[in-house]
């Protein structure tokens, strides 16, 4: 078992430092709205993977990727609100505020947008199927804690290696206040961003 969760967690720190569409919008929000931003963003990240996992556990994961309506519908959801946010962030202003200037966002809101995000993902759910049965220690026993043990563990140094993203980002961003031109750069930078998602979503 620890040496399956030691396995495990090295593959899950090796993605989670890969570029990738979440530590991606980790990055963007952070860069933009600063370090706290880019926390309360991986915390509602980190929180859909959560939903994956009891997906994945129960089996309702398999049902739901061997239903290709339902699936593509998902797909189709995910990418209309990715397109959604794109299209808030270019209707604000010509350029984007830094920082202490910027338009404050609670915490609950950026959690809300990040759990959304995940949780609206299907290729989350697919990378779950794929990646978590290969590390189960004992597939002859009972399957589902094993499933909640590995989910959890994800999602813990997932959170690390997120925040450490944010927290790296957010202090660049202070440095890039002095550049005139840096809002309207991280506004384009933001909509390409989601946009970009929303294409990952769609492309089998």
């Amino acid at each position: 078992m620890l040496e399956n969760l030691y396995l495990f967690s090295i593959a899950t720190i090796v993605l989670a430092m890969s570029p990738g569409p979440d530590n991606i919008y980790v990055l963007t929000q952070s860069l933009v709205n600063g370090v706290k931003s880019g926390i309360a963003t991986t915390v509602g990240l980190i929180s859909g993977c959560i939903v994956h996992t009891s997906l994945l556990a129960f089996g309702i994961s398999a049902i739901i990727t061997a239903n290709e309506s339902l699936f593509y519908g998902i797909k189709v959801l995910g990418a209309c609100y990715l397109i959604y946010l794109a299209y808030k962030v270019f209707s604000s202003d010509s350029e984007i505020l830094l920082g202490a200037n910027a338009p404050n966002k609670s915490a609950a809101q950026l959690f809300k947008q990040g759990f959304i995000m995940n949780l609206l993902n299907p290729k989350v759910m697919i990378f779950f199927l794929a990646f978590f049965p290969a590390f189960i220690w004992n597939p002859e026993s009972e399957t589902v804690s094993q499933i909640f043990i590995l989910g959890f563990t994800f999602m813990f140094v997932s959170l690390i290696v997120f925040s450490g993203i944010a927290l790296l980002a957010g202090s660049i961003s202070s440095y890039l206040r002095h550049n005139k031109n840096i809002g309207l750069v991280l506004k384009w930078l933001q909509i390409i961003v989601f946009i970009g998602i929303a294409v990952f979503i769609l492309v089998p």
